[in-house]
């Protein structure tokens, strides 16, 4: 069992996060807020370009947001769609590691202590352990190099980088994989879906949005890209329900049953997840993750461009109540006529341990040992 004791004597973490979107954010936001509810005195050194806002929503104890791009992972034409060409310009640029990219990182990373890094698909944060002698931990559910593959065929050049990013991330001291995993290897721990969880009453979430506690609540989100939307007329023509769309406007608009929130509103997104009757959104982790210890219906846009999605599909079908429509359906509103069946499911009952406590009890043993053997 891990010493709070013996960790405050050196508490300081770094971690490295992918600013791809919002969900590795989420993600490493879901372990830093279990890690601080087990050990109040931790302080994490973010390294990310996620912006500190998101941090400051998310996490109940003490950080220090460094703005540094840490990774690349894809530029994105619209929450659906990736940008092959564009992705790897900005690769050439970024990879390999030169010692100007790292100096002002290693001497931060230094002068904070830290003795232990933490890298959600991050690889400058394993790099950065290698250098100065500090023991790195890879999470993650897929990598860049097993996510760059599949764009081989439309351009060879991108190959240099994936073998670049494959010898660095599987350099990493310890890895964590987070479920549904998408390339299992043999790890230190699988643990289970990683979100953050939720924090006011659902009731509450309602009061303050306006919505009858009994009518159905439709929550449409695309994560951490920010996207307008062309469908609000249509779903005014469904005074039914009332739909609340996650980063669809740039300030909070009501219009009737539909409420649009901006991309940072007052409303914290797994509360707004679980104070809805069903979810509609593309298939990216962190909401994923979020509708999975909601225990309610999910409409999932499929995107079949992006390999992770081949994973996430079955994942979905067997363990959630999820229904999958690509793009042109979800454009359409034709997801519509899905919800009247979707109201009469019951939540799903989550009885077993939730994967960022999972995660922060082993990182706790990990850094025990460490400072045991100090």
């Amino acid at each position: 069992m891990w010493s709070e004791q013996r960790l405050t004597k050196s508490s300081h973490i770094a971690f490295f996060i992918s600013s791809h979107g919002l969900g590795h954010a989420a993600r490493a936001a879901g372990i830093m807020a279990a890690l601080h509810e087990l050990n109040p005195g931790l302080h994490f050194e973010i390294f990310t370009a996620v912006p500190e806002w998101f941090f400051k929503d998310s996490l109940p104890g003490p950080f220090t947001i460094h703005s540094v791009l840490t990774d690349i992972g894809l530029v994105q034409k619209n929450p659906f769609n990736e940008d092959v060409p564009r992705s790897l310009k900005h690769l050439d640029s970024f990879f390999p590691f030169d010692s100007s990219r790292l100096e002002p990182v290693l001497k931060i990373v230094s002068d904070a202590a830290c003795n232990v890094i933490l890298c959600d698909i991050a690889p400058m944060g394993i790099e950065v352990g290698k250098t100065l002698g500090i023991p790195s931990v890879l999470i993650e559910n897929f990598t860049w190099d097993w996510i760059y593959e599949r764009y081989v065929i439309k351009d060879k050049r991108i190959k240099v980088h994936i073998d670049y990013l494959n010898r660095l991330f599987d350099s990493a001291d310890f890895h964590i994989q987070t479920i549904p995993v998408c390339n299992p290897k043999h790890v230190d721990i699988t643990v289970r879906p990683v979100s953050r969880k939720p924090r006011t009453l659902p009731e509450k979430v309602r009061s303050e949005l306006g919505i009858p506690g009994i009518a159905p609540m439709v929550m449409i989100t695309m994560g951490g890209i920010p996207q307008h939307f062309d469908i609000m007329e249509t779903l005014r023509k469904h005074p039914e329900y009332y739909f609340v769309i996650s980063g669809g406007g740039e300030s909070f608009i009501r219009d009737n049953n539909v409420i649009v929130l901006p991309y940072h509103s007052d409303y914290y997104h797994p509360d707004l997840i679980h104070a809805s009757n069903v979810v509609v959104g593309k298939s990216g982790y962190s909401t994923l993750a979020e509708v999975f210890y909601s225990g309610i219906p999910y409409i999932f846009v499929k995107r079949p461009t992006f390999r992770e999605s081949e994973v996430f599909t079955p994942f979905i079908k067997k363990r959630m109540n999820g229904v999958g429509i690509p793009e042109e359906e979800f454009n359409t509103c034709s997801w519509l006529s899905f919800i009247p069946d979707l109201l009469k499911l019951q939540p799903i009952q989550r009885k077993q341990p939730h994967g960022g406590d999972q995660a922060a009890e082993y990182i706790l043993g990990l850094l025990d040992n460490l400072c045991r053997n100090d």
